[in-house]
């Protein structure tokens, strides 16, 4: 076993990316770092036999990312039984396109006398500065052949990054590959290291695929000359069909994260999802914690001058006072203007559970903090006193965990309808108690990105800010592109 130790590497140790860009002394790489994870290649252990002192230098040019691979240590383990180093080069060449493993990179690289005018694929879609600084976002069908190439390059970045990660299918029909696009980030240099380099350095890019939806017409054909032909006299596209946008990938390098550049992705991808017209929704698969925290600071922003304005507010009197007695329903009909609330949804394209999550975070927030968990109120008082605390704080603060709970019960109501009733309700207790903090997090995180908004001179928004930590946490919410899907009750392997 000592023997085995000793021959034995951690392979995110032994792994360094870089991209790089030619200067006066040749190749110098501008961007550098290890990979989170690999064991998607190298197994669960992320560990590689048979070598002592191991380098593995995956190299990209920064612009187009084309891939090298260099492999040095200065031992290697000879056979003995079935007992072998791995074969690297083999091994890479399952998630590296082929030219990665040709001796002619440097030369291609320094001599490209094309890299100077060199512009990423796609159509620019976004232009923002950070720090001086000028950055670019570039997007483009995955049907676009330099996007596609482009993509080939750096698929293995999302092993290294996304926990349950999945490359694209590049070799799938045209049809499919439309429904693809990507966003490619791009930080822009004034003056770049040699007059035929490239000014564009690739710092991350986003995925999204859009899912056929029905969308039923105003109104029916009342002829047969109102009727759509068949065959349709234009080429059917993905693009024409009304659709639910996914965001599948999303990947901003290490060097570049906290610096506000995920929330500039997020805010081009949600832009053109507004501007397009048969985009009926914009929804996440499996998002992780960090990017949930994101995606909701960024929402609030939006929403939250749109709730102000429609006057949304809990009512902390839903019943009528004849009918005060014991509570046997949840009135939400009378707690929220829900028909307000849904056309608010419908026109800003947001996914119902991410919403019902949006809704309850403003409503918190327009409770007075003092009278809220974190602030010191104290929950034994609200269920003794309930709906008819004396103070519209304290009602509305009873009002907003009823509902919290039950959005909890329905989303887990197969879970938990297989406990006895006393784990049930400190079930659901835990649960809220956990999203409430969740919620004081991302209030948080909400005012210090306005905080840096201000401070970078309207230049856009940051997803920095304090560490969130999450007690108590019960229910995850994933993918949430089946509004119908059950969230889990119990923690998971979360994806990056």
């Amino acid at each position: 076993m000592a023997a085995q130790d000793e021959w034995s590497v951690d392979s995110n140790d032994a792994i360094s990316v870089s991209l790089v860009q030619p200067s006066s002394d040749g190749l110098q790489p501008v961007i550098q770092f290890h990979p989170q994870f690999t064991y998607p290649i190298f197994g669960e252990a992320e560990s590689i036999f048979g070598y002592k002192d191991l380098e593995i230098g995956l190299r990209f040019a920064a612009h187009d990312l084309r891939p090298n691979s260099q492999i040095s240590y200065n031992s290697k383990f000879k056979t003995v039984g079935d007992t072998s180093a791995l074969d690297l080069n083999k091994t890479l060449k399952d998630f590296l396109p082929s030219s990665a493993f040709e001796n002619t990179f440097d030369d291609a690289l320094l001599n490209d006398v094309s890299a100077k005018d060199w512009t990423p694929p796609g159509e620019l879609v976004k232009s923002y500065s950070r720090n001086g600084e000028t950055f670019e976002i570039w997007a483009a069908a995955l049907s676009d052949p330099r996007m596609k190439e482009l993509v080939g390059n750096i698929q293995i970045f999302i092993l290294f990054f996304i926990e349950g990660g999945q490359y694209l299918d590049l070799d799938d029909v045209d049809w499919t590959l439309d429904r693809w696009r990507v966003y490619l980030v791009y930080k822009k240099l004034s003056l770049p290291p040699t007059p035929q380099a490239s000014p564009y350095c690739f710092i991350g890019y986003a995925t999204t695929y859009r899912f056929y939806r029905f969308l039923a017409p105003a109104r029916k054909p009342q002829t047969p000359e109102q009727l759509e032909p068949f065959p349709p006299k234009e080429a059917l596209s993905a693009k024409r069909l009304s659709s639910r946008l996914r965001i599948s990938q999303f990947l901003v390098l290490p060097n570049y994260q906290r610096g506000g550049h995920g929330s500039a992705l997020y805010e081009a991808i949600y832009g053109e999802a507004m501007a397009d017209d048969t985009i009926l929704e914009l929804t996440v698969e499996d998002p992780s914690e960090e990017f949930d925290k994101l995606r909701d600071v960024n929402d609030f922003k939006i929403l939250r001058p749109e709730f102000e304005k429609a006057g949304v507010q809990l009512n902390t009197d839903p019943f009528a006072k004849a009918s005060r007695g014991s509570i046997r329903r949840v009135p939400t009909a009378t707690l929220l203007p829900v028909e307000k609330l849904k056309d608010i949804r419908k026109r800003y394209k947001i996914a119902a559970r991410q919403f019902s999550r949006l809704t309850e975070l403003f409503l918190l927030a327009n409770i007075a903090f003092s009278h809220r968990q974190l602030g010191g109120g104290s929950l034994t008082a609200l269920k003794v006193k309930g709906a008819r605390a004396s103070d519209p704080n304290d009602r509305s603060y009873y009002w907003w965990r009823i509902l919290l709970k039950q959005r909890i019960l329905k989303k887990n109501k197969d879970v938990l309808i297989q406990l006895p009733v006393e784990d049930r309700v400190s079930k659901i207790e835990d649960s809220a108690s956990g999203q409430e903090d969740e919620y004081e997090g991302i209030l948080l995180l909400h005012a210090t990105s306005l905080q840096k908004e201000q401070e970078r001179n309207g230049n856009g928004s940051s997803e920095t800010g304090p560490s969130v930590i999450r007690k108590r946490k019960v229910v995850d919410d994933d993918d949430d592109e089946d509004e119908d899907a059950e969230d889990d009750v119990s923690s998971k392997r979360q994806k990056a």
